[in-house]
Parts: C-alpha cells; sequence; structure tokens
C-alpha cells in the first residue's frame, strides 16, 4: 500500500495538480498563493516543487502532501483521495485499506442519495404519475428537456412509502435512509417519505456528487413552499451552492459568479446563456459559501429578490466579503422581483444588467435614497443610518473617501459631517474578527521567527554549506533558541561530514527523523512566504539572533542562584558582547 502512494506521488507533480485548483506564483524555488483554507489577504500557502509539499505558513498552519490538499480543498475521504489520484496517474490499486467507519458511512448515504436522485428523474421523465409536474416544468416554467436532464430533476410521488420500498430493494437499511434524511420519524414512531408530491431539485456539491435534496410544490396548496434535506453527515445547508457542479467551470473562466436565491433562478438564467451562475440555499450568504467561491472567483455580483428581504440579504454580504477579501457587486433590476420572472420577461436587458453590475455601496446608498426623502432632516437621518455602518466597514481608504464625498453630496452635507458620524459609529466586532479560524498553535516570538527564517534561507541558498559556515562565525548554535530549529542545523552539519561536496536536501531530509523531518520541511519553504533579503539584510538578521540571544542569557544569568562576583563577571561579559552586536547592527 505504502509503495503505492509513493508511486501515486512521484508520478504526480504538486505544483501542477495544486496549480488547477488555485493560481500559484513563482517565489524563488518554491510558489506561493493566498491559502484557500483561511481567510488573507497576503500569500501565506506555500508549495515546494522539490518537497513535493505544501504548507501554509498563515493562521490555518495546514500543510501535506497532494493527498491532504486534494482531501482538504474538496472535502473528501483519503481513500477517495487516493482513488481519484491513482486514475489521474494511471496507477492500479492492489490492495486499499480498509476505510474508516465515518467514510464507510458517508459512502453509503452518496450511494443513497444517488439512488434516489434517479428514481426521482425516472418518476418525472418515464411515468405517468410525472406527468403533472413534468407539464408544470415544460409549460408553466418554460424549462427545456436537456436542462431537466442536466440538473437530473425529478419528482417524487404522493405515496408515503415508495422510495422506502425502492431503496430497500436496493439493499439499504432503513436507518440509513433516515441518516440520508430522506425519511422523516413523526412523534408517533411512523416512518415515512419526507418528500412527497413535489418537484425535487437534487443538491450536488462541486464534484458532482448528491449531497441532499429540494422539493418544491407544484400547487397552490398551504404547505410549505419548500422543504429541503435536513443537516446530515455529507449535507451542510451553509456549505452548498445549487448548480456549482454544472456551473463551475464557466465560473472559472469569467473569474466572475452571479449569485441568486432560489433553484428556478438559477436554471432559467443558465438556460439563456448566463452559465456562471449558483444559488444560495435559503435568503441568506453566508461565510462559507463565500470561501468555496473564492476559490474559483475574485468577485461575485449578487442578483437576490428585489424585495426587503433580499435587500437585507445584501447588506448582510458586505462584511462576509469584506472579510473574505472577494470583491462584489449587485445586478438592480426593478421590473422583475427575482431574475427567473426577469429572464422571462425581458433576456436581453437582464443581461445587460449582468454584464453591468452596480457598485455594492453605490446600491446601499441609491436604494437608503430612493427609500427616504431627503428634503427633511429625517430622512437624512435615516439614509445615513442606513450607509454609515457599511461605510465604516470599508477598508480600503480610497474607497471609503469616495463613498464618504458620495454620501456627503446625497445628504446636501458637508464631508466634516459624515466623517464625524463615521467616528461616532458604536465600534463593533466586524464579521473578519467573528469568523476568522483560530490559530492552530500559540504565536511564534520574534526569536522563533528569526531563527526559522535564517535556516530557511541557509536552505534555500546556492550554497548552503557556506551559509553555514558565515552565519556561525557570528552565531553560535547555541543562539538557535527553538530545540528543533537546533537540532535541525546540528542535524545539517552532520550531515556536512559525511557529505561534504555537495548539499542534497532530499537525502539530509531522508535522514532525520520523521518529526525532525517535518519541521525542516516547514523551514525549507517558510523562506518563500517573505521578500528575498539582500546580503545585508541577512548579515542583520543573523546579528539580531545573536542580540536576542545573549538579552536572553543575560535575563537566564540574572536569575540564577550563583555567587555574585561571579553573576558580576557573566553579565559583564555578555553585556560587553551586547554592545558590541548593538554597535554591529547600529553601522549596517
Amino acid at each position: 500500500m505504502e509503495n503505492q502512494i509513493e508511486t501515486i506521488k512521484n508520478k504526480i507533480d504538486i505544483v501542477e495538480l495544486i496549480g488547477s485548483f488555485i493560481t500559484l506564483k513563482k517565489a524563488g524555488r518554491n510558489y506561493k498563493a493566498i491559502c484557500p483554507f483561511h481567510q488573507e489577504k497576503t500569500p501565506s500557502f506555500i508549495v515546494s516543487p522539490e518537497r513535493q509539499l505544501w504548507h501554509c505558513f498563515g493562521s490555518c498552519g495546514e500543510g501535506g502532501d497532494i493527498f491532504k490538499f486534494l482531501m482538504r480543498f474538496e472535502n473528501i475521504s483519503f481513500t477517495e483521495a487516493l482513488r481519484e489520484l491513482a486514475d489521474k496517474a494511471g496507477v492500479r490499486l492492489k490492495h486499499v485499506a480498509y476505510q474508516e467507519e465515518i467514510d464507510r458511512r458517508r459512502d453509503r448515504l452518496f450511494s443513497i442519495n444517488n439512488w434516489a436522485a434517479n428514481y426521482f428523474h425516472y418518476i418525472l421523465q418515464e411515468s405517468g404519475v410525472g406527468k403533472n409536474c413534468r407539464r408544470y416544468l415544460l409549460e408553466d416554467r418554460k424549462i427545456k428537456t436537456a436542462v431537466i436532464k442536466k440538473f437530473g430533476l425529478g419528482y417524487a410521488p404522493s405515496s408515503w412509502d415508495s422510495l422506502l420500498k425502492f431503496l430497500s430493494k436496493k439493499g439499504f437499511r432503513r436507518e440509513e435512509i433516515l441518516a440520508a434524511g430522506l425519511l422523516v420519524n413523526n412523534d408517533q414512531g411512523k416512518i415515512y417519505d419526507r418528500f412527497r408530491g413535489r418537484l425535487i431539485f437534487p443538491l450536488k456539491d462541486v464534484r458532482g456528487r448528491v449531497v441532499g435534496f429540494s422539493g418544491r410544490t407544484i400547487i397552490n396548496d398551504t404547505g410549505a413552499k419548500y422543504i429541503n434535506t435536513p443537516e446530515t453527515l455529507i449535507y451542510h445547508k451553509r456549505e452548498t451552492l445549487f448548480g456549482i457542479d454544472v456551473a463551475k467551470d464557466a465560473i472559472k473562466r469569467s473569474n466572475n459568479a452571479l449569485l441568486v436565491e432560489g433553484e428556478f433562478d438559477m436554471i432559467t438564467p443558465y438556460q439563456n446563456g448566463i452559465e456562471n451562475v449558483v444559488a444560495i440555499k435559503g435568503s441568506a450568504v453566508t461565510q462559507e459559501q463565500l470561501l468555496l467561491l473564492k476559490r474559483y472567483v475574485e468577485r461575485i455580483d449578487l442578483a437576490l429578490d428585489a424585495d426587503p428581504a433580499g435587500i437585507q440579504a445584501i447588506k448582510r454580504a458586505i462584511p462576509l466579503a469584506e472579510a473574505v477579501n472577494i470583491e462584489i457587486g449587485v445586478v438592480n433590476f426593478s421590473f422583475a422581483k427575482d431574475p427567473d420572472e426577469a429572464v422571462h420577461k425581458d433576456p436581453l436587458q437582464f443581461k445587460k444588467l449582468v454584464a453591468s453590475p452596480q457598485a455594492i455601496y453605490d446600491f446601499i446608498i441609491d436604494t437608503a435614497h430612493e427609500q427616504y426623502s431627503d428634503k427633511d432632516a429625517h430622512g437624512k437621518k435615516k439614509i445615513s443610518e442606513e450607509a454609515i455602518p457599511l461605510i465604516r466597514g470599508i477598508k480600503n481608504p480610497v474607497i471609503q473617501s469616495h463613498y464618504i464625498n458620495k454620501l456627503a453630496r446625497v445628504l446636501e452635507v458637508s464631508v466634516e459631517s459624515v466623517t464625524k458620524l463615521l467616528r461616532q459609529f458604536p465600534t463593533r466586532i466586524t464579521a473578519e474578527k467573528r469568523s476568522l479560524p483560530l490559530p492552530s498553535k500559540t504565536a511564534v516570538d520574534r526569536k522563533t521567527i528569526l531563527d526559522k527564517h535564517i535556516l530557511s534561507l541557509m536552505f534555500q541558498s546556492k550554497t548552503p554549506y557556506q551559509f553555514a559556515e558565515e552565519m556561525l562565525t557570528i552565531i553560535k548554535i547555541n543562539d538557535i533558541s527553538t530545540p528543533s530549529y537546533r537540532q535541525t542545523i546540528e542535524a545539517f552539519l552532520q550531515w556536512q561530514i559525511a557529505h561534504p561536496e555537495i548539499f542534497d536536501f532530499s537525502g539530509f531530509s531522508q535522514s532525520l527523523t520523521a518529526h525532525l523531518r517535518s519541521v525542516t520541511d516547514e523551514i525549507f519553504m517558510y523562506a518563500s512566504t517573505l521578500e528575498t533579503p539582500g546580503k545585508t539584510e541577512i548579515i542583520r538578521t543573523i546579528r539580531e539572533i545573536k542580540r536576542l540571544s545573549l538579552k536572553g542569557q543575560i535575563e537566564a544569568t540574572l536569575s540564577q542562584e550563583k555567587p555574585d562576583v561571579l553573576k558580576d563577571q557573566a553579565i559583564i561579559s555578555l553585556n560587553n558582547q551586547l554592545r558590541e552586536v548593538e554597535k554591529s547592527l547600529s553601522a549596517l
């Protein structure tokens, strides 16, 4: 098994693989990018073609090989990643380790959902039971047969247990079908099909796997218009975007995603040539959905329902978008209640609006201006209350200044008045602060960062042995404070004795223990997160390490229990060394 994994890793270039998902830029001997696994603006995600590894030096601190990346990016198990990468590498798997229980359960749920989706689709397309739903789609909604097939739309019969019977015949247990969210267990202990007498939309992930379903009534009754799969092991509403599986390629090509509110709001524009469109589940844009889209695009445009709830959803999306550093605009259509209706009424007009979306803050100010009068103080106060909280959250000072000036013109007041309102607005925890993941490890101090940086520069230099020799004329091994870093430099010097001609990082790495190999791989990639320093900066860094080490030694000596004379002598010696280092730093 281990040999198969190594064979796959040797056949697949990590830069090519990761580069097919995110944009990588050359950074010395490595590549760097904005980390796809947490919110950041400065690239901290490093990929090493030499080590065939990746590591994030930002707040998530994650790292690994091609398997770990695919598992994390696609939200799949190791077994699934192994199978996919084996297929990509042309490696035939002989012995696959037994899946963990969680993997087995996920596979079963995907299989159940796939069978259910096929069942619903067959009922819609081939049975007399689905006749009314077919007519509803084709005639009332003007959805083409090819599009019905592409999205796998279906129909759930009104029967209480037809799906249960079908899935039971396929070998699935009642408990598994319940876990998939396809059955309901009521208070009286009765179990029946969740979806009955409804048009069915399969909900899929980016890989096209069915994670759940949404069922819409096709008749006017008193029941809920939509019912959805509850949260399951594989379905999470906040992470789901309807249509992402069919729209992702168009989204990548256009570097833009149109975000709408419902399934028909996605399908109708898609059928009419607007293919970079996906729908949220529910009425609120979530941070998880924005982070998913940020893997593919730098901008999204919101085309939510043209009602108060839609406007509120747009406002709530602004701080979330600021937090994940994604640009947003608004498709402002006033001639229809939603994108589905807009396309049916005037497809050319809707396409023009999609092609020229309104800037988000212009939309907020203009919408407030339309809602409230600017002729009296009360109306102006309302407009400012709508706009000020959002303008205050703009991080770019140039953009913020632009909208301060615009709001001042709308209110017919001075810029100073608007600026004063901004300052008076109560400080709130921003979406970014609320949502940033906690660091995976405690914050490292300056000394540790400098140690890591100088060792990384040593490993990435063209002549590591010469670099180390020059470095160790200024500092000693004990000046490296982190034990694992100190062990790394000690191992490096031992390797130099055995291999004095040319330094081979791969061979050196393989000679280390598993723990030290992991530490050394991280050190190796770290320098790529920073600008390449010149010779003077390198010397300054080395001397700063010495300075901090001497200060630490002085503090440690002062706390020791030893005769005052010996302590004084040691302090004098250390202080003399410190002055020399500080003098040399000043000279630089």
